[in-house]
């Protein structure tokens, strides 16, 4: 049976169920230091996904690729407490302020240097921009084939997949071939709660950098247990072209940010019995609020 190498693309991401008057910055980009950080709901998903390759194929690895501040290597643990063998977090100050494209450079770049993978897992978009380009755009930056919207790998045989797609007008399933990107719905089954026993056994996986701000010496550490080592990438270590990144490599440009508040309007109660429903139901088509 084979084993396969699956990396999961997760993103750290703003809470936007509590946005506030200072969720965004001057210059169009969001103000995270102000808001909740959480471990992207559909990366979630994409990452029960391959967890549940793992269980059914022995020798399969699951790593998290994520980028973003020092603070993002969280959801790498995250994911360690769920199942998953490692991570790695790309960080660069040149990364700060990238659209989907520079987004999706950077991401390639770096699963370029991971070697040999068979399946690229993400979730369909995330909550912070719900532009569900990331997935698609690495996908062409590997030349590989892609399949969207999906919500259950069927099957998985050598090096041909099978899955199901969750569409607005109903369910696809497809067949093709590895490698492959993948990005996962929300509908597709959430992901598996922290274990506890890997909650104590990664519990201090940590970066470098995190290592060194609370002055451990992180050297014994990683020569006791590497498994604890979440790996920090940079500009450098991804060999990238620094145009390509942040807000020089974004032609995304926001042109202006509105507050919308919304007022509230003439409501109308009614007491469940069947005729006033359907007048209700009259109005509404009516009107061509529905029909």
């Amino acid at each position: 049976m084979k084993a396969y190498k699956i990396i999961v693309l997760a993103k750290q991401v703003p809470d936007t169920r509590n946005v506030g008057k200072d969720a965004m910055k001057a210059d169009g980009t969001v103000n995270r230091a102000v808001l909740p950080a959480i471990f992207n709901p559909e990366d979630l998903n994409a990452l029960e996904q391959a967890l549940r390759i793992k269980d059914q194929f022995p020798g399969t690895t699951v790593k998290i690729l994520t980028m973003g501040p020092g603070r993002a290597a969280e959801i790498i643990r995250e994911g360690l407490f769920r199942g998953a063998d490692g991570g790695v977090l790309l960080t660069d100050r040149a990364f700060a302020g990238s659209d989907t494209l520079a987004t999706s450079y950077a991401l390639g770049q770096a699963l370029k240097k991971m070697g040999k993978i068979d399946l690229i897992i993400a979730g369909r978009q995330a909550i912070d921009g719900d532009t569900a380009q990331v997935g698609p755009q690495v996908a062409e930056k590997l030349g590989w084939l892609q399949v969207t919207y999906v919500e259950e790998v069927k099957e998985l045989k050598n090096d041909t997949a099978v899955l199901k797609r969750r569409l607005d007008r109903g369910v696809e399933t497809v067949k093709c071939k590895l490698p492959l990107v993948m990005t996962v719905n929300s509908t597709a089954p959430e992901c598996r709660v922290r274990n506890a026993k890997l909650l104590m056994k990664y519990k201090r996986a940590k970066t470098v950098t995190e290592l060194q701000k609370e002055n451990e010496d992180y050297t014994t550490l990683y020569n006791d247990r590497p498994d604890l080592n979440i790996p920090e990438w940079t500009v450098n270590e991804i060999e990238s072209d620094a145009s390509q990144l942040g807000l020089n490599g974004s032609p995304t440009k926001v042109k202006s940010i509105e507050n919308v508040v919304l007022q509230a309007k003439d409501s109308k109660v009614i007491s469940g019995v069947d005729a006033e429903i359907e007048n209700m139901m009259i109005d509404l088509i009516k009107s061509h609020t529905i029909g």
